[in-house]
């Protein structure tokens, strides 16, 4: 934990190398380990020599990169964003405040990372939020910290005024339940898998449609919780934007004898 925030906060380039001898053996261990996990994120543009930042041959990224990476990040890893997003922290009695100091100015922003060496400048990854609509922001080669501060604001100003993140309204492209023949209950609830927020520019949130396509009108007891009985389509501007599945949200066991054998009946008919 202390590590984490020494590397974070403090931009511990010892806490880098101590965390990544533990967990790759040494220093280049680790540095291979993080190219691996690049190819694996499509990081086509970076490729890593150390776990530190430090200024080597052959060590290189793009400020496109690591917007991927960032995401990656707080995608899969979403408590990276308590680290990051601490102001200051204290070890051996040694205060530090956060070297984003954009966190200290504007409360949209709740992390990432910043970076300065002198042969590239200084540098901030940095995310921030407002209502439904969440932003990370790449800057590269600063001329101080001061100007990758005030120049992080301009970006982050600029796309909260130009895009808006909404939630498609599915409910009206789909039943809430579907139902259920040689079951237990009559029947059964349905929704996407995940929740579709879809980010369009301002003005264009009406362009956001969805539309369904379940694989039959009813489902077969038994059922099981998050059984695949359809999909839903997210759409903008006429072009499809994402896909989900619809699965079931509960499990339906078989009815009796009786109810199995009329509802076999029905099915006929």
């Amino acid at each position: 934990r202390d590590l984490l925030y020494g590397l974070v906060v403090s931009s511990g380039n010892d806490a880098a190398v101590a965390l990544a001898e533990y967990l790759g053996g040494s220093a280049d261990g680790f540095a291979a380990q993080m190219n691996r996990t690049a190819k694996k994120l499509e990081l086509t543009e970076t490729h890593f020599e150390n776990p530190d930042g430090l200024p080597v041959e052959g060590q290189y990224t793009t400020a496109a990169d690591m917007v991927k990476l960032a995401r990656a990040v707080i995608t899969r890893f979403p408590d990276a964003l308590t680290y990051t997003s601490t102001k200051e922290f204290t070890f051996d009695r040694i205060r530090q405040r956060n070297f984003n100091t954009l966190l200290f100015y504007d409360s949209r922003v709740n992390g990432l990372k910043t970076g300065h060496v002198e042969e590239a400048g200084f540098h901030l990854v940095a995310t921030a939020r407002a209502g439904s609509t969440e932003l990370i922001s790449a800057l590269l080669g600063a001329p101080s910290a001061q100007k990758r501060r005030t120049e992080t604001e301009k970006l982050i100003d600029w796309a909260f005024r130009t895009y808006d993140t909404v939630e498609p309204q599915w409910q009206k492209a789909m039943p809430a339940t579907l139902p259920v023949y040689e079951g237990a209950a009559p029947e059964v609830a349905i929704a996407p898998a995940s929740v579709p927020y879809v980010t369009v520019l301002k003005g264009k949130e009406a362009s956001v449609a969805t539309a369904a396509a379940l694989q039959s009108g009813y489902v077969i007891a038994p059922v099981s919780k998050g059984a695949r009985v359809g999909e839903l389509t997210i759409s903008v501007g006429g072009q499809p934007a994402a896909t989900v599945p619809v699965e079931t949200e509960a499990a339906v066991g078989q009815g009796g004898f009786l109810k199995r054998v009329a509802d076999r009946v029905r099915l006929m008919l």
